[in-house]
């Protein structure tokens, strides 16, 4: 049976060069980078080098990269740290943001003093700028503003840099999580006034188990794992070595292929969205989603006005039919309340179907798709 992979957004398959790098760094670099003795420097070696080469890249510091397990743990590093020892005493946020941040959030509302605001969206699902800097100028306490760049869901692209210069005007702190952004997107940190950003490396062709921080410099955070002074005392536990160095590896591949691989994907998107729309002319393509202008060349979410359009189901029958997408974030995969983005977009109980390609998909993986579901809806 023919295996379509159209779930990028979720998981990336790790690239060969990725792979190899880490199993020669298993084979060659096993020391404890704490360790004094030659194994261990030159395992801390390979972590700073990587870190550095990563720094160049984002236009940082390299002593602003703080290696983390994953986004998830990336996010609540930032967001409790700011609460916890910059004094943030309001968040504001958006009601479809990614969960790490979603439930970061509240948990911190429901146990300390923090305050949480939530800025409107527009009808495709875009902040409403006007309305987040309402909230600032009405706000006289210490504020930290958490808004993703891309969303997971229906590919959105919020402006980094108009939202960082709303909070630059309030003295406002600002994080964004870019996991679906980084390495599909250059992002020069230095034209960007952003304070905290945070990613993972399993999205852009790295390992699962990394992701990282970019904390600047002028913002000093506690740890929330405690134990050994590693990452300059910012995350204890010995560094995992072979990933970091997968992951530089990772990062530097999607930056020297980025222009070409972004037209291949935009041409797929391009082409699905066609013969989408040339198979159910009442298609609806979700939030900013079938905007190429607005939402990412990766993904597509989408839904059809057909019984049989039930995403659970749906899902479970393209899989059948080996063709793996999603409903939204593989988090939230066991939620059986339909897209809670959607359901914050247009109000109700709403299901779509997410695509996210990538430049290992091709214009035949499409056309099995769109074949494949207009027989499941069809029949």
């Amino acid at each position: 049976m023919r295996k379509v992979y159209l779930d990028h957004a979720a998981t990336t398959p790790m690239r060969q060069e990725v792979i190899d790098v880490m199993v020669n760094l298993m084979n060659d670099n096993f020391g404890n980078p704490s360790s004094t003795h030659a194994f261990g420097r030159k395992a801390k070696a390979l972590i700073e080098s990587s870190r550095k080469k990563m720094a160049q890249l984002l236009e940082v510091k390299s002593k602003e990269i703080v290696f983390t397990s994953g986004g998830t743990e990336a996010d609540n590093l930032v967001i409790i740290g700011a609460v916890n020892d910059l004094g943030i005493k309001l968040i504001i946020t958006s009601k479809i943001e990614h969960h790490a941040v979603l439930n970061c959030v509240e948990h911190l509302a429901n146990s300390s003093t923090v305050e949480v605001a939530y800025v409107n969206l527009t009808e495709q699902g875009l902040i409403d700028d006007l309305h987040l800097e309402q909230l600032l100028a009405e706000s006289d306490q210490p504020t930290l503003v958490s808004l993703m760049h891309i969303n997971n869901e229906v590919g959105h692209i919020n402006d980094l840099k108009q939202i960082s210069e709303i909070c630059q005007k309030y003295k406002a702190l600002f994080h964004s999580d870019t996991v679906q952004s980084i390495g599909f997107y250059p992002l020069d940190l230095k034209q960007i006034p952003i304070d905290f950003l945070t990613a993972s490396a399993h999205k852009f062709n790295g390992p699962k188990g990394i992701g990282f921080a970019i904390i600047k410099e002028q913002h000093s955070l506690n740890p929330l794992i405690f134990g050994g002074s590693q990452e300059r005392g910012r995350r204890a536990g010995t560094e995992n070595v072979y990933s970091v160095g997968a992951t530089e590896k990772a990062l530097s591949l999607a930056y020297e292929n980025m222009d070409q691989e972004r037209e291949h994907v935009k041409k797929l998107k391009t082409y699905c969205k066609s013969k989408l729309e040339a198979a159910f002319p009442n298609i609806r393509f979700n939030g900013a989603s079938g905007d190429f202008n607005l939402s990412s060349h990766k993904i597509l979410n989408f839904t059809i006005p057909l019984p049989k359009f039930e995403s659970d189901m749906l899902i479970l029958q393209l899989d059948l039919h080996g063709i793996a997408c999603s409903k939204g974030s593989a988090c939230q995969s066991g939620a059986q309340e339909g897209s809670f983005v959607l359901n914050e977009i247009y109000g109700g109980e709403q299901h779509g179907l997410r695509l996210s390609f990538s430049s290992t998909n091709s214009m035949s993986d499409i056309d099995y798709f769109v074949d494949k579901l207009k027989q499941i809806l069809m029949d």
